[in-house]
């Protein structure tokens, strides 16, 4: 009795070492600490246990005036891309839950001695043996694998930060887009009113006598043009309201407009200041953890060199003499030709490759800051000048043309040129505007954060 007794604590001992290790997926939030640009409005959080069968995520579309930020809200919480990301977080977190566990338990039971001639005839003379077995890692690989699992953990979270920078970029400039495209339909607008004001002009005229017929065909014409203009305004305004409903999946545009202005720029930070801060930036962020990975993953190599050994336990029941015996086993693989070699070199390779790939990063995300500040930097120019020199000048000039036809002084080709040189310039101004703040998106993604508190660190 005593005997069976110390077997079963035995037993009982294995199975707890084995199902120590056992646990489940945490709850807590599975996303990063976001970088500041956009940091304050919330993403969907993947849950811990999702359910079986997903229901259709439900869109409060905004349906008056929508705002950048309600914007930026709605496809921060509802972009399908950035919700398919948060999940690869989650499963970075179940693979690493994954290898915290320990191998599983063997059972093993063997009957000998059975079914042969006189005293061993059915189970008269069979020896039973019922062990359990476990495996045990040596050389740490537990907790080399553990660090592993968590270094893939973070990396997962990076790139989930990347594309939530890449889909505010994506909003903002859709909201940039959208904007403007209200803008040059106000500007084609303003022109129809102006073209017709100057159709009737030239009309009475005409009948006046005043004018020749010809003129009242060209006011025509360049009306018709001008028409042309405002239609074409139109259909490229919706395009730009369905690029940005699409950024939070809606499936059409119920907002009515977009609220906001395209501001003229400020002063602009330096592009060493800029520089300065692409450490910030997710796409070099990461590399330090790549490196790191790829340092663990070498460690966990040469940890296989170690042999793990299986340790097995149980009892032994002999029906001839009615005895019970304790069996213990213990199994070492011998690494006699393979001691992991090429997966020790494999790693290493990988770790070489991480730190080449860092400085190319590095070296690329320097190369698109240079690029999208010199776009910054040429719009924030062309916006000053035509504001400064351009627009009062051309506004001057067509209200003076204009005047001068009424009392006879100018021809109609006078005023129609007037007229394009003003609205020519408007829609330059307008689109120069566009290009400033859409470069300025793109240099804050690179950088991380938004630029106008670099900005007012620049003017101290």
């Amino acid at each position: 009795m005593e005997y069976r007794k110390s077997v079963l604590f035995l037993l009982l001992i294995m199975l707890f070492l084995s199902l120590s290790g056992c646990t489940e997926q945490s709850n807590k939030s599975a996303l990063p600490q976001p970088r500041s640009l956009g940091q304050e409005f919330p993403t969907f959080q993947p849950p811990a246990k999702p359910a079986e069968t997903i229901k259709a995520t439900t869109i409060d579309e905004p349906t008056g005036p929508v705002t950048l930020r309600k914007a930026l809200a709605l496809a921060l919480m509802n972009n399908p891309q950035l919700r398919a990301f948060s999940w690869d977080v989650r499963i970075s977190q179940a693979n690493q839950l994954q290898a915290s566990l320990w191998p599983n338990p063997e059972l093993d039971v063997e009957v000998e001695n059975v079914g042969g001639p006189g005293k061993l005839r059915r189970f008269k003379g069979a020896t039973t043996t019922i062990q359990l077995s476990q495996l045990i890692e040596l050389g740490g690989k537990t907790d080399k694998r553990i660090k592993l699992a968590s270094l893939e953990n973070q990396l997962a979270g990076m790139d989930y930060e990347a594309k939530r920078l890449d889909v505010f970029t994506e909003v903002t400039r859709a909201f940039i887009e959208a904007l403007a495209a209200q803008e040059r339909l106000k500007l084609t607008k303003e022109l129809m009113q102006l073209s017709q004001e100057l159709v009737d002009t030239v009309a009475k005229r005409v009948e006046a006598g005043k004018d020749s017929p010809l003129e009242k065909t060209k006011a025509a014409v360049a009306y018709s043009n001008i028409k042309i203009q405002h239609r074409q305004a139109l259909q490229n305004l919706e395009f730009a309201r369905k690029q940005l409903a699409f950024t939070w999946a809606g499936q059409k545009p119920t907002f009515e407009s977009v609220a906001g202005s395209l501001d003229s720029p400020a002063a602009l930070a330096s592009i060493d200041q800029l520089t300065d801060l692409i450490s910030q930036n997710p796409d070099i962020a990461r590399w330090p953890l790549e490196i790191d990975k790829g340092k663990a993953s070498l460690d966990l190599e040469k940890a296989k060199a170690v042999s793990d050994i299986t340790l097995s336990a149980g009892s032994k029941r002999f029906n001839a003499t009615n005895d019970d015996a304790i069996v213990f086993e213990i199994s070492i693989p011998l690494q006699v030709s393979d001691r992991n070699q090429a997966g020790r070199l494999e790693a290493a390779y990988a770790l070489s490759r991480a730190r080449e790939e860092e400085r190319s990063a590095r070296t690329k995300i320097q190369l698109e800051l240079a690029r999208a500040y010199q776009a910054l930097s040429n719009s924030h120019t062309e916006v000053t000048e035509l504001d400064k020199y351009v627009l009062q000048a051309a506004e001057s000039v067509f209200d003076a043309s204009r005047t001068g036809y009424t009392q006879g002084k100018l021809d109609y080709l006078d005023v129609l040129d007037a007229q394009r040189t003003l609205f020519k310039a408007k829609a330059k101004y307008i689109d120069a505007l566009a290009s400033f703040h859409t470069a300025k998106t793109d240099v804050e993604r690179l950088i991380g954060q938004g630029i106008d508190t670099i900005t007012d660190i620049a003017k101290q």
